[in-house]
């Protein structure tokens, strides 16, 4: 994680370029998901290897995904990242239990979206629809 890519930012970039708070950085880093680098300052610097895995998180636990299960999913993308695709029984098992709740909140998210979609459609506000990216398909 500390190659740099680009010139090394603080934790204020960080969380203008991906919309998360800096106390929420910093709380990822308390979970051992993040391990920014050290100015000789001591304050914490960051490179966009950095910057993109807080995006990923921020995706994963806005996905309802726990905490404790992103550092599972980031260790095992990080392990086969180095054609290391090992996968010790109890992670799998970790894993398995969690793809039933993340169906369901998979289903429970796409029956709302085709909802929302549906009810613009027959209303007079199907305009939103093109004219707003993120409410296309």
């Amino acid at each position: 994680m500390s190659s740099l890519k680009g010139a090394a930012v603080k934790i204020g970039e960080v969380a203008e370029r991906t919309g998360v708070a800096a106390r929420l950085i910093r709380y990822y880093e308390q979970q051992a998901l993040l391990a920014p680098d050290r100015a000789d300052n001591g304050y914490r610097t960051y490179t966009d290897e950095h910057v993109e895995r807080v995006g990923r998180i921020a995706g994963l636990v806005q996905a309802g995904i726990p905490t404790r299960l992103v550092k599972v999913l980031l260790d095992a993308e990080d392990a086969a990242a180095r054609d290391e695709p090992t996968c010790p029984a109890q992670v799998a098992e970790q894993l398995a239990a969690e793809l039933g709740p993340l169906e369901a909140r998979i289903a429970c998210l796409t029956r709302s979206r085709d909802t929302i979609r549906t009810y613009l459609e027959r209303t007079r506000h199907e305009a939103l629809l093109s004219a707003h990216p993120s409410a296309r398909a």
